[in-house]
């Protein structure tokens, strides 16, 4: 009986406030609309001019007019166009450090945006751009190896399929309203990807290629600190080659570096465990390691037989 009275009362309200409801809904729909359809229309026609220009290749301009965008079209249907928009056209000007950032903002505000896929790729190749030569600062080595990891990870497969009928539906969909500047960037997206070939296959190539400049860079200081004869810091580096890149071509000359170190230091044994590691990993340049095992040989013989001398 308790809960039969209760229910009466609501449903002799709920019907008067779904009324009231309707009615400042119509009330208000007489004021916003106006002003939400005319900005959203200047940012429509802003953007439309923008792909015009990078469709002529103007990226200086078409970068003015997307960076004017960013803050009105923040929250819409075309804040995922502008920033990916904007991205790209950095990428083109080869400012790659602005260009992954633009990515980064795309990713962590757009995160359902069908440009997420190719964003990460991209931030991944502006980070390898950066990358630079083996003996400077591998900040930007270590975050493209991250960002083509994470590729990887959320995208393990190559989809040329997918992009391929993207482009053929926004291309149909462009003859229906070739103004639509949302068809249009994303029939450029379907079709950037086709001309990337296959992203998982390049970020694996990458991957390997941007470790072995790692392990190159690591590989040069362990040899600096050799013609410093600071022998323990060589030895340190010749082992951050062999346990962190052993997959890289540096790594069997870690091997040779940390025999020769080993009997710098006179670690005689060592240096024989080092030599028949080596021997085991590469029997086939056994040779390279034979003066060394002999000298070390030579030290445990003269140890037992002190009166050999």
């Amino acid at each position: 009986m308790s809960q039969s009275v209760k229910r009466k009362p609501l449903r002799k309200i709920l019907p008067g406030l779904f009324c009231i409801a309707i009615s400042l809904s119509a009330c208000s729909s007489s004021k916003l609309p106006a002003e939400q359809v005319s900005t959203v229309s200047q940012a429509e026609s802003q953007y439309q001019r923008a792909t015009e220009l990078i469709d002529r290749k103007k990226y200086d301009k078409a970068i003015v007019v997307l960076e004017s965008l960013l803050f009105s079209t923040r929250a819409t249907n075309l804040e995922d166009d502008v920033l990916h928009s904007l991205a790209n056209s950095y990428y083109q000007k080869k400012q790659y450090l602005l260009a992954a950032d633009m990515y980064r903002r795309l990713l962590q505000q757009t995160p359902d945006s069908p440009f997420a896929k190719s964003a990460q790729f991209e931030l991944a190749k502006s980070y390898e751009q950066l990358s630079p030569f083996y003996e400077l600062d591998q900040e930007y080595t270590v975050k493209a190896i991250n960002e083509f990891s994470t590729y990887l990870d959320e995208y393990p497969l190559d989809d040329s399929a997918q992009a391929q009928s993207d482009a053929e539906l926004y291309k149909e969909l462009l003859k229906v309203n070739p103004t639509n500047a949302s068809y249009k960037a994303k029939y450029d997206e379907a079709m950037a990807q086709l001309s990337n070939g296959a992203p998982a296959s390049y970020s694996k190539s990458a991957i390997l290629k941007l470790r072995d400049k790692l392990a190159h860079n690591r590989y040069s200081i362990a040899l600096q600190y050799v013609r410093l004869k600071k022998y323990r810091a060589a030895d340190i580096y010749f082992d951050v080659v062999i346990n962190q890149y052993p997959d890289t071509k540096w790594v069997k000359s870690a091997w040779l570096g940390k025999v020769d170190t080993n009997i710098r230091r006179n670690k005689w044994f060592e240096a024989r465990q080092t030599i028949e590691r080596f021997q085991q990993l590469y029997p086939d340049n056994s040779k390279e390691v034979e003066a060394s095992y002999k000298k070390v040989m030579e030290h445990f013989s003269e140890a037992r037989n002190p009166e050999s001398k």
